[in-house]
């Protein structure tokens, strides 16, 4: 049987909330923090975001510029009267350098069951060039 966590033990819920994003404190201005997950697959690079029960119609929006992916959502809170919620509520937004040969012209997004994923093509490589040796010069000695 669930029970519910009382308003009595916040302290202790803050403690966890700050131990899961310690760093919200220092940058109150950047929106709140989503939870990212990144790989290399295929030639792609994948970005998933957690972004549970928000609807990605209208409240995500993807950009790209100077090779910075950015994720940003919105949720709003219901006017309901709520005896306690760990929900949390506002923008959240998250910046992520693309890798080198990222193709900003194709990139496509799609959402899961409450998961983000965002998919960038990365270029093929350049043929590697051949390897070129550096002679060393060595001073004459005089006579």
């Amino acid at each position: 049987m669930s029970t519910l966590t009382r308003k009595e033990n916040r302290p202790f819920l803050d403690l966890f909330d700050w131990m899961d994003s310690p760093m919200t404190m220092f940058r109150p201005f950047s929106g709140q923090a989503m939870r990212l997950e990144d790989f290399v697959k295929d030639g792609h690079y994948i970005v998933r975001a957690e972004l549970p029960g928000i609807d990605p119609d209208s409240e995500v929006d993807i950009s790209v510029n100077e090779g910075v992916l950015t994720i940003r959502a919105e949720r709003s809170e219901e006017e309901v009267d709520k005896s306690h919620s760990e929900f949390r509520y506002g923008v959240f937004t998250r910046r992520v350098v693309l890798p080198a040969g990222a193709d900003e012209d194709h990139i496509s997004a799609s959402y899961d069951k409450g998961i983000l994923q965002v998919d960038v093509s990365l270029r093929e490589k350049e043929a590697e060039k051949a390897e070129k040796h550096i002679p060393i010069t060595r001073p004459r000695a005089a006579k």
